[in-house]
């Protein structure tokens, strides 16, 4: 048995660490390698950050000192799997010293923007290249979409593409009746919800011709007029029978750095329940989006246009989200993607 320590930044509340580390463990272990996963920052952390409240310095020091325990462990370990980070605002230097066995780096958001943009920018002369450091040195890096991947393939030569997947077993389609109201629906999280500013024009436009519900799963709901807009908390054992609900699922981006390196795990999560999608073509949205399983828009004419066109003609949302279904199947599900990993760790330490 081949023993991996998986080093998440955030606790299972996060996507990343579930859907990128903890889904896969049942089946690596019938490959007979044992990932162990340890995270840095747990899930009260994660709640704290999303209601806007700042973590407690001693939260943060015993977060910090639980991490070099777990590193204190690696020499029982054959590899090692870090996602994003050893420790925030930690020069590269320090987390290579502290890194003593061959890791697989994985990533899955434009992380080495980080300290070049936004309020950590100015760190960018200590910590700017920090993300570079960790992929140049890592035995093989799995990226989360073809964008990452080309980034990394100019620091490394063992890059290896991993989208982030679901397990089509557990996401499956369910019947659904469309109902009087038609139901746009979106998942996420509090620091994504900002996204759907741009979709108040369109939304509030269709809304004046017909009845129209706009649910908002884990994230902070617009008010827009003339739809009743239901605002939902994230819920695990709930989320997929939520998401079957949708008449239709959307994901609008900005098309800026921090977007493109997004792995469009909305879409997957959706098209998985047979929901067509309308989406931005930024990053891998595009990707995943094949012209049978959805719509690709930009302004807010195109959304609305797209909107009214699933809102009209059930028959082709149904052929959407059939096509939808087959292509998670094909190409984003545990299934096909656990073989992958299995083979990378295979081939590390």
């Amino acid at each position: 048995m081949k023993r991996v320590l998986g080093l998440a930044l955030y606790g299972p509340l996060a996507a990343s660490t579930r859907y990128r580390m903890a889904q896969y463990v049942p089946g690596l272990a019938d490959h007979r390698i044992e990932l162990d996963i340890r995270h840095l920052l747990g899930d009260a952390y994660l709640q704290r950050t999303f209601q806007g409240k700042r973590a407690s310095v001693v939260d943060l020091l015993h977060s910090g000192w639980r991490r070099l325990l777990d590193l204190f462990d690696q020499g029982d370990y054959d590899a090692l799997m870090v996602h994003c980070e050893l420790f925030p605002l930690m020069p590269s230097w320090v987390e290579r010293v502290l890194l003593r066995r061959p890791y697989i780096y994985d990533f899955d958001d434009a992380f080495y923007l980080k300290y070049r943009r936004g309020r950590l920018g100015r760190l960018k002369p200590i910590l700017g290249n920090k993300f570079d450091s960790m992929i140049q040195r890592a035995s093989a890096v799995t990226a989360g979409n073809e964008l990452l991947a080309t980034y990394a393939k100019q620091l490394n030569s063992n890059v290896h593409l991993l989208p982030t997947v679901v397990d089509t077993d557990r996401y499956r389609v369910a019947t659904h009746e469309r109902g009087k109201e038609f139901v746009v629906g979106w998942i996420g999280s509090p620091s994504t919800s900002r996204y759907l500013d741009s979709l108040i024009e369109p939304l509030a436009r269709l809304g004046e011709e017909s009845p129209v519900r706009f649910v908002v799963i884990g994230g902070d709901a617009p008010t827009i007029p003339n739809v009743q807009v239901d605002a939902l908390p994230w819920q695990e054992d709930t989320e997929i029978d939520a998401i079957n609900k949708f008449d239709v699922g959307v994901m609008p981006l900005p098309d800026d750095e921090w977007a493109r390196g997004k792995c469009a795990f909305k879409l997957i999560q959706y098209m998985a329940c047979g929901v067509p999608v309308i989406a931005s073509p930024v990053g891998a949205n595009v990707d995943v989006v094949g012209p049978t399983c959805g719509l690709l828009v930009t302004t807010g004419d195109e959304w609305l246009a797209a909107l009214r066109r699933l809102r009209d003609d059930a028959s082709l949302g149904a052929q959407m989200g059939q096509a939808g279904r087959q292509r998670i199947v094909d190409s984003y599900s545990l299934h096909e993607n656990l073989p992958v990993l299995a083979g990378i760790i295979a081939r590390v330490g």
